[in-house]
């Protein structure tokens, strides 16, 4: 989003964060009655009426619900049913979604002419689920919870580079200002004002406020590692009961004032998350109409998915959107594949399709990918594909060629991780330990509780302790431009020692310089060359396999209303949706 003047408009965004998909018997671009894919472009069952159960479904539990800890596309979701912030995403599909709204704030911001200082008045009436009052100290609070990644780790840390860069600040626990409230760079001069000061302009500063760990916290509930056990709300529900790998349940926060509330409706009076491990019984009650929705949002398994496209009165209530989502495999630093030429034989050897097959074939999975930056953000290039992904097969006398050349014409062994809760990637992960036999790297798979994400693969030093030399991931854009998509995955300063992303441990100076001048470029095509340039060097070192830029067939429940797929998550805005209990 390109900053111009001394104003802020929160409606303007220049890149798309999911959106379109192919389908036939849309259900209109208005909204209204079920169709396939209608969801994509409209309000499916719009309706203002309120009260019922929301009863929602996962295969895999919360990384955290600590704002600032958690890190999954479906966790950020449902955090806008207890976290506000100063600014949100509009309740709304396609495009309109990408908008920024006033949340906590009372309008936009007052930018100064330099670009470095923000300065937010807050609403009137806003309150905390215990009747306290929301004020700039709490947000100002929850923000310098960001800084402490040593006890809060998972989360995403842009904060730090943009507000302390010299990293003098060691965050709240560490705090030696008596009220906590140490963080030079972000100051409160009263209950209802609070200000930012940046070291260097930045386009992309208002979509890190929009993310979970810029909500408020009040000091006083905070429980530092422990807190994402009794979350305080903010927003118009609160958590009612939270058991870890079973369910969670909200109710209303009686202190949330619609008024205040520019984007939630509210319409539940109860929601409800059910924890499984099996995800083709959770299939199986989606489509009884037992649970409403998987908030995964990954698409059905296979068998399901074979029911809903072949009967026209199950597919009439399923969605099939371009996530925004790029599954991967990062090729770690282990053994030998801190050799670039040892990388390569691991892409050149990867069958495409086969690992596209797992993911549920092309109209399921998505097409398969070429380079580490997706369609749908700026900088990117349909036609880029220097390891020739696009033909589809195996090469391998290119990987035999770069297993030579790595001094390993035999091959080796690694390991292969996957998360033991989401099925098609352990599929893929088979897939592809297959297709690396072909020509001589052994592999094996190691299965792990996706919800341990941030300890077990998210860690350098384990990762290096087990030996795991390929990782089986997604990624969606954080906001939605390019640095909101690569950066976690591939600027040095962005590997912390528990919930790293950039599973290659890149540290490239010329990758890290092309983020510090995309950030700083107020021009939205200018930016997109250096988003561009960083996709290039990514590739051209090998640290990835790209496999699929994702689709996911996902289905509703026709109980639902107001359904819709919001772009920035490339999912059903939860927060948005009502049951009819005549349905």
């Amino acid at each position: 989003m390109a900053a111009a003047g001394v104003a802020i408009t929160l409606g303007l965004t220049t890149a798309a964060c999911g959106g379109g998909s192919d389908s036939d018997d849309k259900g209109g671009n208005s909204g209204g009655a079920a169709g396939y894919n209608a969801a994509i472009t409209g309000v499916v069952n719009p309706s203002t009426t309120k009260g019922g159960t929301l009863n929602l479904w996962s295969s895999q539990d919360a990384d955290s619900w600590d704002p600032v800890r958690g890190y999954y596309a479906f966790v950020w979701n449902l955090n806008r049913l207890y976290t506000r912030k100063l600014v949100d995403y509009s309740a709304a599909p396609g495009k309109d979604g990408l908008k920024l709204t006033p949340d906590l704030a009372a309008a936009e911001p007052e930018v100064s002419a330099d670009k470095l200082t923000y300065t937010f008045k807050l609403r009137d009436g806003i309150k905390f689920d215990d009747g306290s009052p929301i004020t700039s100290k709490d947000i100002k609070y929850g923000i310098e919870r960001v800084w402490a990644s040593d006890v809060l780790s998972g989360g995403p840390v842009y904060l730090p580079g943009i507000l302390d860069p010299d990293k003098t600040y060691k965050g709240p626990y560490k705090d030696t200002d008596p009220n906590k409230l140490g963080l030079k760079s972000v100051t409160t001069p009263d209950d209802k004002t609070i200000s930012f000061k940046l070291t260097k302009p930045s386009g992309d500063f208002l979509y890190l406020l929009a993310m979970p760990g810029s909500g408020p916290v009040p000091q006083k509930r905070d429980t530092g590692a422990q807190y994402g056990k009794k979350p305080a709300s903010s927003g118009p529900y609160m958590f009612k009961d939270i058991q870890p790998g079973k369910s969670a349940s909200w109710v209303r926060n009686p202190n949330w004032d619609p008024a205040t509330d520019p984007i939630r409706k509210a319409l539940p009076d109860a929601i409800n998350l059910t924890i499984t491990t099996n995800a083709d019984d959770l299939d199986s009650r989606l489509l009884a109409g037992t649970a409403d929705l998987d908030v995964g949002q990954v698409g059905v398994q296979a068998a399901a998915r074979t029911k809903l496209l072949s009967d026209p009165n199950l597919k009439k209530n399923a969605d099939n959107p371009v996530s925004g989502f790029l599954r991967y495999a990062g090729i770690t630093p282990v053994a030998p594949l801190d050799n670039i030429e040892c990388r390569k034989a691991v892409i050149y050897a990867a069958d495409p399709t086969a690992l596209q097959a797992a993911f549920g074939g092309p109209l399921a999975a998505g097409d398969i990918g070429t380079s580490m930056l997706p369609e749908n953000i700026a900088g990117s290039d349909a036609n880029y594909d220097p390891f020739n992904r696009k033909q589809g097969k195996p090469q391998v006398d290119k990987a035999k060629e770069a297993l030579t050349a790595c001094g390993k014409p035999n091959g080796f062994d690694l390991t292969i991780t996957a998360r033991n809760n989401r099925a098609q990637e352990v599929k893929a992960a088979e897939a592809l330990q297959a297709s690396l036999k072909a020509v001589g790297i052994n592999a094996k798979i190691d299965q792990y509780d996706g919800a341990q994400q941030a300890s077990i693969t998210g860690s350098p030093d384990n990762v290096k302790k087990k030996g795991y030399g390929i990782i089986m991931a997604a990624w969606a854009a954080d906001y939605p431009t390019g640095s909101g998509y690569m950066q976690p995955l591939s600027d040095s300063r962005f590997i912390p020692a528990n919930g790293n992303y950039n599973l290659p441990e890149i540290k490239d100076p010329a990758i890290d310089e092309l983020f510090d001048k995309a950030n700083v470029e107020p021009d939205p095509t200018k930016a997109a060359e250096y988003y561009k340039q960083i996709n290039t060097k990514i590739m051209e070192g090998a640290y990835y396999l790209p496999v699929v830029s994702a689709k996911a067939l996902n289905y509703r429940n026709p109980r639902l209303t107001n359904v819709y797929i919001h772009d920035t998550f490339g999912q059903v805005d939860f927060q948005a949706l009502g049951v009819n209990d005549g349905k």
